[in-house]
């Protein structure tokens, strides 16, 4: 068989195998649009950030399994960036820490050994007891965020040193009674601007990564009924490119500008001096 009839035959005997798989039934795939990523869910915090986002920890055989944002949460409403989300990433990280380590070598060597909590208890409290005994002040107990501030400032108490501090004393503290005073409650992760009433809101020097997903909730709905944003920044991006009116100031002079505010408001007579007096210590300064 050469040639037109070869074609033909050929041709025909796959029209006839088109026919029978048309008449075969066709079964639709089982798929399950949303399986579940574990066997248990616990309802907590994500500590990427300051933020403290409400997340859903998924755990399958006591592993975490899935990270998403909880919906059910006043801070994020169910919202989780990409930073909340590789928390399981830091949680199961090889270079965690579980165990202290002991510096083997010299300084700077980065030579260490891993030790049991019982010996590096026993050689902190050799190093510690002589300074109790004849000078607690000598010890500046300083921790970092998040490391049960309650906790280890009632240690340093009953150590005995007035030489402690933490995080919030560098950072936050000086912030949330700015706001106490000026907004009548505290920012970033202790509480929010008034999102629903606010006309005008002006970013000034704001850390994007911190609070950044109820911040970029309430932008919106600034931006949504019209409200004026103002960026105070020395470049344009992240939050101040959906700014009405960006202010880029030069690094070093936020000083400047705000006593350039200060001297407008004294000068146009738009300073409640009974308010300053009874609720801060403006009768303290000299402007």
């Amino acid at each position: 068989m050469q040639g037109v009839d070869a074609f033909v035959a050929v041709h025909g005997g796959i029209k006839a195998d088109a026919n029978v798989l048309q008449s075969l039934p066709m079964r639709e795939p089982e798929l399950n649009p949303s399986p579940s990523p574990g066997d248990a869910v616990h309802a907590t915090t994500c500590y990427m950030c300051a933020c403290r986002c409400g997340i859903k920890v998924w755990t399958l055989d006591g592993r975490i399994r899935y990270i998403q944002g909880n919906p059910d949460h006043p801070v994020n409403r169910g919202v989780l960036c990409a930073k909340g989300s590789a928390g399981l990433m830091q949680h199961y990280s090889p270079a965690r820490l579980t165990r202290p380590l002991l510096r083997t070598g010299e300084r700077g060597k980065g030579e260490f050994k891993e030790i049991e909590w019982d010996e590096a208890l026993r050689i902190a409290t050799s190093w510690l007891a002589p300074l109790r005994a004849n000078n607690p002040d000598a010890l500046a107990f300083f921790t970092g965020r998040d490391q049960s501030q309650a906790l280890t400032g009632w240690w340093a108490q009953q150590f005995g040193t007035v030489n402690y501090a933490a995080h919030g004393g560098f950072c936050s503290v000086n912030m949330a009674a700015g706001g106490l005073y000026t907004l009548g409650g505290s920012f970033w992760e202790f509480g929010e601007p008034d999102w629903d009433h606010t006309q005008y809101l002006m970013l000034w020097g704001v850390a994007e990564d911190h609070d950044s997903n109820p911040i970029k909730l309430g932008l919106g709905k600034l931006k949504g009924r019209g409200a004026k944003i103002v960026a105070v920044n020395p470049v344009r991006t992240g939050y101040g490119a959906i700014a009405d009116e960006w202010i880029g100031i030069r690094p070093g002079t936020d000083g400047l500008f705000a006593f350039a505010l200060i001297h407008e408001l004294l000068r146009s007579d738009r300073i409640d001096l009974d308010y300053l007096v009874r609720y801060a210590n403006a009768h303290w300064l000299v402007v």
